[in-house]
């Protein structure tokens, strides 16, 4: 009776036994399956994210190119500017100094308007003052003896005669000539009259050249008695 029972408890542990044997290997195989497909699923995780990396490093160097890129274009671009900036000042300059170059011009062009009209203005004095000498001469020649000849540089020649009663065609001499003043001045006389400066104020005072040229007689004559 007591082998019996202990053959069958005998049996009943090699039962127990075999059925955790075979428990124990089926985990084992589930474990070496699990284990063998997580180890799948980590390549191919990291074969991804090796991919993902190498995709993103290609654009961290494609936006930093395009970060350099922009920062050339910049440079560029104010480089460009700071010329441009530079040009509109040297034109700017230039047009200023064109402006004054302008009006210097025209200030010479109203400059040379105003002399050449006073130049005009004086011509036609000196012209006029001429002309009424030179229609004096019949009658100063005729009364007073006196012939006038117009000489290089625009000077006025004035004989006399009829001075010296022992020698009647003796020429008493003086000439003169407008200056830059467009005054009367006395150049010389032969013979040398030493009161022609006194003769010459009184004429720029009065501008009485008939007085003039009877004064100047009057002093040959004087010459001649004395």
């Amino acid at each position: 009776m007591i082998e019996d029972e202990l053959g069958q408890f005998d049996k009943s542990i090699n039962e127990f036994w075999n059925k955790f044997i075979n428990t124990v290997s089926d985990t084992s195989c589930q474990m070496v399956g699990l284990r063998d497909a997580y180890k799948d699923s980590m390549k191919a995780f990291a074969e991804k994210l090796s991919v993902k990396l190498k995709e993103e490093d290609r654009m961290i160097e494609m936006f930093l190119e395009f970060q350099n890129q922009i920062c050339r274009q910049n440079k560029l671009i104010q480089e460009k500017k700071d010329n441009l900036l530079k040009l509109v000042a040297e034109v700017k300059c230039k047009k200023q100094e064109i402006e004054v170059l302008a009006a210097n011009i025209q200030a010479l062009k109203e400059e040379y308007a105003k002399k050449k009209e006073a130049i005009s203005t004086a011509n036609k004095a000196i012209e006029e003052r001429l002309k009424r000498l030179q229609k004096s001469e019949d009658l100063y020649k005729s009364r007073l003896g006196l012939e006038i000849r117009k000489i290089y540089g625009d000077k006025l020649q004035f004989i006399f005669t009829n001075i010296d009663p022992k020698h009647p065609e003796s020429p008493f001499v003086f000439s003169l000539h407008l200056n830059e003043a467009r005054d009367y001045e006395v150049l010389d006389s032969s013979p040398h009259l030493e009161c022609l400066a006194e003769f010459q104020e009184n004429l720029r005072k009065t501008n009485n050249f008939s007085a003039f040229l009877a004064n100047v007689r009057k002093a040959f004559m004087a010459m001649v008695y004395n």
